[in-house]
């Protein structure tokens, strides 16, 4: 890579340079020059404490670690109290300050009131991100149709043309669903035969004709919102629920309506209120090739353009963003419902540095840093109103923070954020931020982490894969860990994830902000989803993510059946989740493990490192459904890594295993990841040589694993990453 551009002690790439100068900045507002004099000040000024505060983060690390080489496992069972005194003296654990409230203003009602299902997606693959933007609105019918939800019993298989046998069912279970989420004063939703239009004092209302010819109308009348068609015979209307939007359709000779009781083709659901477009986790961004990719699809979704070729069927279109949808009123209005999912961007953390920019010492500049400043510039056009299209029609800006540890860094976050707005002529926390509750330093001070931003913060949330992964990491030295499986059961987890909701609750989210929960990993199993994720809601999450648009309209039903804002209210009255019990490591302790299990516990963690190390090395995906060692697809990214990876490190290090069991799984697991991936025409395999470069990175993952900051994945990957790159240019195969 070139860089061939200086400009305010900067040097900048040549393919960055010219994004900002022919792309982002024009009709933003910003000159060029303005951007990159205002992003050498802030190097100048944020660089040096960035790098301070990851040397912090090193330097607590080692007092832990020396901590529990002086203290056995044994030891810190019985002395707690005394490890926890230790965190308070080392400044881990800080004071809890007063009672406050949030003060964030100006948040989109997808934040602020509704709650409802949540997208993450990379936003390097415009498909995808196209795709998640357009899920705010899902065919129930569809959903229910081609997933094991409604299951392929009682000759009800999915077959390649429509089943009728299917069909019925579906209705069967959307009336249910009806009655839930639309009462009738009388009789339920199977008995009616038709849903029509009346005038009621100079509004519309429905009528709903029954099976014996009686009439009766909605238990809430103001449930309905609006209608499209003529009022004598509406093609779809429109409903509200807990603020989530439902359509009824109606086409007699659609083949669904044929066979629906009163003429129902589907029920098109609000289901994907928020995507997070993700230039972190979920991508494969390690020079400036690629980061300007990141950028330049997030551009295309704040102006409007972003569109892709799809191939389907033998058949090519482009996909391109949902128009807003347009309804009649119940008095007479226009009703404008948002087309898309509201879209928030994750920038990369603190720790990564992009050799995109160097400074004036030749050094790449904090990845974070150029990323709040990009990112922002092009949620301008929005702002300005340079799309056909509105975002934020509250005129904000949502950044997802990831992987801070504790208040100092979430301070230096609003730091940086507020010399953004600066630098871009924008209101104070026009931009709001997301605090990912992910790691063990933010959990034990989250009240504080959110003090740090509390007038911008929008978001808090919980994620088991990376919080473990950085539990491990921690107390590394204390001990061998339990299984995963076995981890969720501890007292730790349960207590971070109720502390979450306990934190955002008492700070004042309810009406303001998003307390949100983890992933649904397995796409292919939405009936386990419909069984489970349910207890996000009802645990006070007013989103929480899932895997695909289809999993969103299953996962909206969730939230007709729970009113999340009474819940939270209900919640604020607990007992508060004690800190002592988040800070119970998972030890594997007294527990004894046979062989078997411990042969089966390392078959499953480095399959899964291989399966998903191999994509992102050799294809660059940073995000895809790999089979698990039972073929079962999980939705992965660098998350699903740095817990497996750490866990196999602790095993190694207490000598639960050895370096010669790991390097004979690697290998053996290598023969099964390639015949997963055998169909893959871009897939190189592994075996037999053993000597590719994912194979490397794989096996430093494991072996250098406690060398990583924080079990981090990133560094090994991305040098990696490059290293690859760099040989497909000297080799002529870059792909």
């Amino acid at each position: 890579m070139t860089l061939n551009i200086a400009s305010h002690n900067l040097q900048i790439a040549q393919v960055l340079y010219d994004f900002i100068e022919k792309e982002a900045a024009p009709q933003s507002g910003i000159k060029p020059n303005e951007f990159w004099e205002a992003l050498g000040k802030m190097v100048e000024i944020l660089a040096p404490r960035n790098r301070a505060l990851l040397r912090k983060r090193d330097e607590l690390q080692a007092k832990i670690d020396a901590w529990h080489r002086d203290h056995s496992a044994d030891y810190y069972q019985s002395h707690r109290d005394e490890y926890k005194r230790f965190l308070q003296d080392i400044s881990y654990l800080v004071p809890e300050g007063p009672d406050f409230r949030i003060g964030t203003r100006g948040t989109d009602y997808e934040i602020s009131i509704v709650a409802g299902p949540q997208l993450v997606v990379p936003v390097m693959n415009a498909r995808y991100a196209l795709n998640a933007t357009n899920a705010r609105w899902g065919s129930l019918f569809d959903a229910l149709y081609g997933t094991d939800v409604i299951p392929e019993t009682d000759a009800a298989e999915k077959g390649k043309t429509f089943n009728p046998r299917r069909g019925q069912k579906i209705i069967d279970y959307a009336d249910d669903l009806l009655d839930q989420m639309l009462p009738l004063k009388r009789g339920r939703h199977h008995q009616v035969t038709e849903y029509r239009l009346i005038n009621q004092n100079g509004h519309v209302a429905v009528e709903v004709e029954l099976k014996d010819h009686s009439v009766t109308g909605l238990y809430n009348p103001d449930k309905l919102v609006g209608f499209q068609g003529g009022f004598s015979a509406p093609t779809c209307m429109l409903f509200a629920n807990h603020g989530l939007h439902l359509e009824l359709q109606f086409d007699r000779e659609n083949p669904v309506g044929k066979l629906h009781h009163a003429g129902v083709k589907d029920i098109c659901m609000e289901s994907a209120m928020t995507t997070i477009q993700d230039c972190e986790d979920s991508v494969a961004a390690v020079d400036a090739a690629d980061k300007v990719a990141a950028y330049r699809n997030w551009l295309g979704l704040m102006q409007g353009t972003l569109s892709e070729s799809v191939t389907k069927g033998g058949n090519t279109f482009v996909r391109t963003l949902n128009p807003d949808r347009v309804y009649k009123g119940t008095s007479g209005e226009t009703v404008i419902m948002q087309g898309r999912s509201l879209l928030l961007v994750r920038n990369v953390g603190h720790l990564m540095s992009s050799n995109a920019v160097l400074d004036r010492h030749g050094e790449e500049i904090p990845e974070g840093i150029l990323d709040a400043m990009v990112t922002s510039l092009c949620a301008l056009h929005d702002i300005n109103g340079n799309s056909p299209f509105k975002n934020s029609r509250e005129g904000s800006i949502y950044i997802v923070k990831p992987k801070m540890h504790g208040p100092e860094e979430v301070a230096f976050t609003n730091d940086l954020l507020d010399m953004t707005e600066d630098a871009l002529g924008l209101r104070r926390n026009t931009i709001k931020v997301g605090v990912m509750d992910e790691e063990r330093r933010t959990s034990v001070n989250l009240k504080e982490c959110i003090r740090a931003v509390k007038d911008r913060i929008f978001f808090i949330n919980t994620g088991f894969l990376d919080r473990t992964g950085d539990e491990i990491h921690t107390s590394m030295l204390a001990g061998p860990f339990l299984p995963k499986d076995a981890v969720k059961g501890q007292p730790w987890i349960s207590a971070y994830e109720n502390s979450n909701v306990d934190q955002g609750v008492a700070t004042g989210f309810t009406g303001k902000a998003q307390i949100g929960k983890g992933m649904w990993a397995k796409p292919d199993m939405m009936a386990d989803m419909m069984a489970q994720k349910v207890i996000h809601p009802n645990m006070g999450a007013n989103c929480a993510w899932v895997p695909s648009p289809t999993a969103a309209t299953l996962h909206a039903i969730h939230y007709h059946q729970i009113n999340v804002a009474n819940t939270q209210r209900a919640l604020s009255s607990r007992p508060k989740a004690s800190v002592d019990d988040i800070l119970t490591i998972p030890l594997l302790h007294e527990r004894q493990l046979t062989p078997e299990q411990i042969q089966a516990e390392l078959d499953n963690n480095i399959q899964g490192i291989l399966g998903y190390v191999v994509r992102w090395i050799d294809q660059g995906i940073g995000c895809s459904k790999v089979p698990d060692i039972h073929n079962v697809g999980l939705m992965e990214d660098r998350a699903t890594l740095r817990i497996s990876s750490q866990h196999v490190a602790n095993w190694l290090l207490h000598g639960i295993c050895t370096d010669a069991q790991v390097l004979d799984t690697l290998k053996r697991m290598a023969l099964i990841v390639d015949q997963q991936n055998a169909s893959d025409p871009h897939y190189v395999p592994i075996a037999p040589g053993y000597d590719g470069i994912a194979f490397q990175a794989a096996s430093d993952l494991i072996f250098k694993g406690r060398e990583q900051p924080n079990g981090y994945t990133e560094p090994v990957l991305h040098a990696r990453r490059k290293e690859l790159k760099e040989r497909q240019v000297i080799e002529g195969t870059v792909r």
